[in-house]
């Protein structure tokens, strides 16, 4: 497997590919739900990138950017028994050369602005800009992205769409453990007892989903209910909505596809987790 840390060196290693190509961008502190992705691109690509940058420009809270678990080594042997040819691990000067307060930043409005846009202000600016980045850097013709983080997902499409890139988005569902409690980075932050709280967030969407899939669609009360049970478990609750899984518009009564989505706080970690329903 290939180590590069420099723009340049990406160029060049990635001229020398035949076929076709899948990038993975990722910040590093791989679980198996990366790894699902890796092996996803795989089927999909001839070649396999894997991108690791802890991305200061999707972090509202300088706190939250320092606290992030950094685990290079241990990532890269993870995607070297994975078969990955190539990793991008550059420097926050190598991303951003003229510094991130005057770089050029890409928008998806809208999208954006809901629910994590909301809490987490600038956030999807900054996911859009590294992916956009990341994209001109590498172009792949094709990127995979976990369906854990669905507005993400949708966003990034979106921008796809918008700019005309010629890349195919392909979507993983969740991984999760035992308990449903989806993986990510972010759990590293429970303690024992958090971590047994934590799948509450998983079992209010499960209720959701099934009481939509009888026929229930008085929205705001099924919201309200599940917004007690992940309250009634201990966690503090962000938002938990229901929503057409297309655009996350509001759904009508006839709705078909729906994606449930939710947020919440349990120590120095934030949640989050979704399920889509489709009638």
């Amino acid at each position: 497997m290939k180590q590069v840390t420099s723009v340049a060196q990406l160029r060049e290693a990635v001229a020398g590919l035949r076929g076709r190509t899948a990038l993975v961008p990722t910040m590093g502190n791989l679980h198996e739900g990366h790894l699902t992705l890796v092996r996803r691109a795989r089927e999909i690509a001839d070649h396999v990138v894997v991108s690791i940058f802890v991305n200061p420009l999707q972090f509202d809270r300088e706190q939250d950017l320092q606290a992030y678990p950094r685990t290079e080594e241990q990532d890269l042997d993870l995607l070297r028994s994975e078969g990955v040819e190539l990793t991008f691990t550059p420097s926050t000067e190598a991303i951003y050369p003229h510094s991130m307060d005057v770089h050029t930043r890409v928008e998806v409005p809208g999208l954006s602005d809901i629910f994590c846009g909301e809490s987490r202000p600038g956030h999807f600016v900054g996911v859009a800009t590294i992916v956009c980045k990341l994209f001109n850097m590498v172009q792949p013709q094709a990127a995979v992205f976990g369906r854990k983080d669905f507005q993400q997902l949708l966003i990034i499409r979106r921008m796809v769409e918008d700019l005309a890139m010629p890349i195919e988005i392909a979507g993983v569902d969740t991984v999760r453990e035992a308990d449903g409690l989806a993986m990510s980075s972010r759990n590293n932050y429970l303690d024992p007892q958090q971590r047994k709280m934590a799948p509450a967030l998983y079992h209010a969407l499960q209720q959701t989903a099934e009481a939509l899939r009888q026929g229930e669609r008085h929205y705001a009360e099924l919201e309200e209910n599940a917004t007690r049970l992940i309250a009634a478990a201990g966690m503090t609750p962000d938002y938990f909505s229901i929503r057409r899984a297309s655009d996350l518009g509001t759904p009508a009564k006839s709705e078909t596809g729906f994606v449930i989505l939710g947020a919440a706080f349990l120590g120095m970690a934030r949640l989050i987790d979704n399920l889509e329903v489709n009638l």
